[in-house]
């Protein structure tokens, strides 16, 4: 058995090594985590011995098979859970981040595939985070991120890269929601914001930081 604090590491590593596509080192996670660098050396020396990550002082460390098989089952379990409390009890998109947290830490895998079953097998969560299968298999995204997609392209929200409440309830106040369409109208040269035309001809003007927290598939 692993524990809950191994687990929120293994899946904070995971994340981390998908963002740099090397090995993580101390300081990056425990940024991740808002622990102390010293707190997280201690955890990843009991966690080496576990055989759930590679880890060396000096270079960093990586997960191992095993570990980065525990890191994408609690993905599973968390991104389920999320459509879960959204489809079926309501809660919204910006509300079910820290539900999850909690509930991705049941290790019952007869609870997760009877969950993934009921809910019809889906593919991505509310945000539009794939969904790892029972084999731990990704489906693969066509997504970009916005701030790539040509001036005039059309193309349609597919998902967010700020999962932060402040962000998605913005998306909220502007009524923007997944499979919207949308097309860059134009990009000011002075500040970089971009007039976006949304559904019904709507224009709206965002920041580059809006642009960079929005991944949209072209068509």
């Amino acid at each position: 058995m692993h524990t809950f604090t191994e687990e929120n590491y293994l899946k904070a590593i995971y994340k981390l090594e998908e963002q740099t596509g090397d090995t993580v080192i101390n300081s990056d996670l425990a940024k991740a985590l808002s622990i102390h660098s010293a707190t997280v050396t201690d955890m990843l020396k009991k966690m080496s011995q576990k055989k759930l990550i590679t880890y060396e002082k000096s270079k960093g460390f990586k997960l191992t098979g095993k570990g980065k098989k525990i890191a994408i089952s609690i993905i599973r379990r968390h991104r389920l859970w999320e459509v879960f409390l959204v489809n079926n009890l309501g809660f919204g998109w910006d509300e079910v981040h820290d539900i999850a947290e909690q509930l991705e830490h049941i290790q019952s895998e007869d609870l997760v595939n009877r969950l993934d079953k009921y809910l019809g097998h889906p593919n991505a969560d509310p945000h539009g985070d794939p969904i790892p299968n029972v084999n731990g298999e990704f489906a693969k995204s066509k997504a970009i991120p916005l701030s790539n997609l040509p001036v005039g392209k059309q193309a349609k929200f597919s998902g967010v890269i700020d999962h932060s409440s402040s962000f998605l309830s913005y998306l909220n106040k502007i009524e923007f929601a997944l499979g919207d369409p949308i097309r860059v109208k134009s990009i000011e040269e002075y500040d970089n914001s971009y007039t976006l035309q949304l559904k019904n001809e709507r224009e709206i003007v965002v920041s580059s930081k809006f642009v960079n927290s929005i991944l949209v598939i072209e068509g």
